[in-house]
Formats: C-alpha cells, structure tokens, sequence
C-alpha cells in the first residue's frame, strides 16, 4: 500500500520505510528515539482509553515523559475521562490553523496529551495527505517526549490500522467475552495480512483474576498460531476493579486516586515492563 502524501521534506527523526519492509510498502512510520506504542482493540467497550489513561500516568510516574495521543478521530473521549476541556483539537491540526504544540495540553501527573476532536465524521476517515501531515508534526515534538502512546479507536477501520501500524509495538486489548476475542483476531488478522505486521502483544482487561486472563490468551493463541504467521506476546492484566468506575464518574484516573487498588497494583507492573529494555 503506498501513500499518495506528496511532502518531501523528511524529518530527520521520521524513517520512511521501504518496499517490502514488514511494515507496508511506503508508509511513513513514527521512528524516532522515542518509544511508540499504539494500544488497540478490535472491539469497543473493552477498556482500552481507560487503560491508556492510566497505563500513561504510571509511565509518567517512572520519570518519563508521555505523551497521549487520542487517535479515536472523530469520537474521542480521553480528554472527557480526564475532565480536561480543550479549546483547539486535532481537528485544527489537521485543517492546518495550529500546530501540534499548540493543542497540546497537560494530564495529571507529568502527562501530556493531544486531544481528537468529536463528532466530526471526516475525520474517521482521513485522506492520506492527512495522516502524512499528522505523523510529520508528531515528529517535531519527538525531542520532548520518551513514550508516545497511541490510543487507537477500536476496529478495523483505516485510521485504526494505520496508527497501529505506525507504532514500534501494537498492544491489543481484549476482554474475557467472546465477540473481543473474535475481534482481536479480526485486527491482528488485517495488519498481519494488510502490513505484514507479525508481532503484537496482548493485554487482557476486566480479568476477576490471573487464572481468567491466561485462559484468554490460550484461547486466542490456539487460533493464531493454527491460521495466522504471526508472534502474539502475553503482555499482563488488569484486574476488575469498582475504583475504577468511581474514578471515571470523577474524571480521574484511578492509578492517581487510589494507587494501592488491585487495578493500580496491575497497571504499574504494566508500566514497568513497557519501560523495561526487553519490551
């Protein structure tokens, strides 16, 4: 698949792929120094924005600088979950009246995020000239940032893919139910076949405990490795946890507010390993 973006001015930090590389022929990627990590799923309500808020404030705890980038296009809410309320999004960026800098804003913690807009339904599926644009301002703020956390919208739509694909690791996220396992393998299924992407990592959310989310995994592993070419990693889990629900009715992140819950406990395990050098 090759991008029809016609820029030629190639950021120093950006690497441009090349035909036949595993990820795609001729898309940009996001390589900088800096990690990039795009947290998907193939099934909405599985927790992924949530985990992403969290997962980001307990990096940030680590004395790294993160920065969200909520890539839900045109239905983004990480900014609603954490009671932030921009006045430019990224819907500005890319009608070109701001830059990236200049929507970014500050999340609890040393977080920074970039907020997607909301209810624009253009924006769910972006011209290719439109994504280039994106990933070349990404790479101007690259110097200031150690993680990049892509918080994808879920599906298999374009833009889900195509984010995903731009990352360094893909984190798919998926819940103990049926339909967000067949939909987790519907995801790795396309960006293996449509980008040759063969390596993914699994988190399993909503778990009541170890046991149900190694049954997960076993489930899903059974079906990869029998019918796709590809590597599936058992990242960790997130316990359930009713704090967490308390939290999104405040609009706080539950790592924040009570930092020694069975979830809090999860996610900071979870931040560790990402920042770890075999992640």
């Amino acid at each position: 698949m090759k991008l029809g973006y016609s820029g030629k001015k190639i950021i120093s930090l950006m690497k441009v792929k090349k035909e036949g590389d595993a990820k795609g022929k001729g898309q940009k990627s996001l390589r900088p120094k800096t990690q990039v990590v795009a947290i998907t799923s193939g099934k909405g309500g599985v927790g992924k924005t949530n985990i992403v808020a969290n997962l980001g404030f307990s990096i940030s705890q680590l004395g790294k600088r993160v920065l969200i980038f909520d890539a839900d296009l045109g239905l983004g809410n990480l900014d609603i979950m954490l009671g932030i309320t921009p006045r430019y999004n990224l819907s500005h960026v890319i009608a070109g009246k701001k830059r990236m800098a200049d929507i970014t804003l500050d999340g609890p913690g040393n977080l920074k995020i970039l907020p997607a807009a909301s209810g624009i339904q253009e924006l769910t599926e972006l011209k290719e000239e439109q994504r280039g644009r994106i990933l070349d301002e990404f790479n101007l703020l690259t110097h200031s940032i150690d993680v990049l956390l892509i918080d994808t919208a879920s599906g298999i739509s374009s833009n889900v893919v195509y984010f995903s694909n731009a990352a360094d690791e893909i984190v798919v996220v998926v819940s103990p139910e049926p339909t967000s396992i067949t939909d987790a393998y519907a995801l790795m299924k396309v960006l293996s076949l449509r980008y040759s992407r063969r390596k993914f990592k699994l988190l399993i959310n909503l778990v009541r405990d170890p046991e149900e989310s190694y049954e997960v995994f076993s489930q899903l592993s059974v079906v990869t490795d029998r019918f796709l070419d590809i590597s599936v990693d058992y990242l960790g889990y997130i316990l359930f946890d009713q704090n967490i629900t308390k939290c999104i009715k405040l609009q706080k992140v539950v790592t924040e507010v009570f930092p020694y819950t069975k979830a809090s406990r999860c996610f900071s395990l979870l931040a560790n390993k990402i920042c770890s050098p075999d992640f």
